[in-house]
């Protein structure tokens, strides 16, 4: 097994790393403070075709392998995990479900504009009623003769606030969620659109997640995404990209919380020496560190997966499990190293912490994860 790099891959990590150094690491305390979204550095992403790793040539994207796509968001959020959290979501649940379901109109009207970052993407499943149970959702497209009547109540949607382009799941048959489970493509400024009040979230500030609210909307029966029924199969063709895509975000959560924790630990002196030299924080230094190099090899073996054509679910939560669970107690021992700093928000160790937890739900919390791995280790236990 060959676990290098190649030059290709190598050369876009450190590009990533280069911009997350110098466009994002000096802003990243100020836009999680405000809850600023940065246009400013939304702009230089998009130069570099961060927003089209997941779209193909010939639609204005990079086409980039999933390790690669990988690389870019850990190094992203090991810097600012809100936009990591931003490039993950618009690549691995729009980008790619309209490039792998979408017509060729479909690719033409919203795939190009999304992968050249013209425009933004969000991936809308969640309501008040309907979480990790997906088939509980109320949302409804009546047909009306030139296309669909949408009403629909979204919430926590990432990217809400900027969004453009949203896939908005919703079923076509009130008698049978199941069998009408279905995908829609609805722009921004259609109306009977709304964009709900930002969250005041705890963590990954910068990201504008809100509730969209579509009252009667009208969208034309050309954006239909898929055929009715496949709303299910697209959703969940989707996650399983976006848990590899979360997972790398995770990662590069947990990296920079051990950055900080080792630069810390150099730094602070007690006893008349720097901590690092104390056994007890090298144990926890040690720990940290091999879980982040885990939580890697098992996120880049899922994404190699997903280059070779493998089955994807379990691997990708595998690796979301586990990364998420490694970015949450790196962090948290990072708060550890730090003693009382490590609660001042004069220290960036404390903004690791609330952006990890996060990790641990969307996309799939852990419990969920741990049943999609549980249903194919017993499947395999039949063959």
């Amino acid at each position: 097994m060959d676990f290098s790099l190649s030059i290709k891959q190598k050369q876009i990590r450190q590009m990533a790393r280069q911009f997350a150094q110098i466009e994002l690491a000096p802003i990243a305390k100020e836009i999680d403070a405000e809850a600023r979204f940065p246009w400013e550095v939304v702009e230089k992403m998009a130069s570099l075709n961060f927003f089209g790793m997941q779209a193909p040539r010939e639609y204005g994207g990079a086409e980039v392998d999933s390790i690669s796509y990988c690389l870019v968001i850990e190094e992203i959020s090991r810097v600012c995990a809100a936009m990591g959290l931003t490039i993950a979501v618009h690549n691995s649940v729009v980008v790619f479900p309209i490039s792998r379901f979408g017509n060729e109109d479909q690719k033409r009207r919203f795939l190009m504009p999304l992968a050249r970052g013209e425009k933004i993407g969000a991936f809308c499943l969640t309501e008040p009623n309907a979480g990790s149970d997906a088939m509980a959702i109320e949302s409804t497209a009546m047909r009306d003769g030139e296309g669909y009547v949408v009403n629909a109540n979204k919430i926590f949607v990432t990217n809400g606030g900027v969004a453009d382009i949203l896939i908005v799941f919703v079923t076509v048959n009130r008698e049978d969620v199941k069998k009408g489970f279905s995908a829609v493509l609805v722009e921004r400024g259609t109306p009977g659109f709304e964009v709900g009040l930002l969250e005041d979230s705890c963590g990954v500030r910068a990201n504008p997640v809100c509730s969209i609210v579509l009252t009667d909307c009208h969208v034309p029966k050309e954006n239909l995404l898929g055929r009715e029924g496949e709303g299910f199969k697209i959703a969940m063709a989707a996650l399983d990209t976006g848990r590899i895509g979360i997972a790398a975000q995770a990662v590069g959560i947990a990296q920079g919380a051990l950055d900080v924790s080792l630069k810390y630990a150099k730094e602070r002196i007690q006893f008349k020496v720097p901590i690092a030299r104390h056994q007890a924080i090298q144990l926890m230094l040690a720990d940290m560190g091999t879980m982040v190099e885990a939580s890697r090899l098992l996120t880049l073996q899922a994404a190699h997966v997903r280059d070779q054509g493998g089955d994807l679910s379990a691997p990708s939560a595998m690796a979301k499990l586990f990364a998420a669970r490694t970015a949450s107690k790196v962090a948290s021992m990072g708060v550890q190293i730090h003693g009382g700093y490590g609660y001042s928000k004069d220290y960036p160790i404390e903004r690791y912490f609330r952006d990890a937890r996060v990790t641990e739900i969307y996309e799939g919390t852990n419990e969920i994860q741990q049943i999609v791995i549980a249903r194919e280790l017993l499947r395999r236990g039949e063959d």
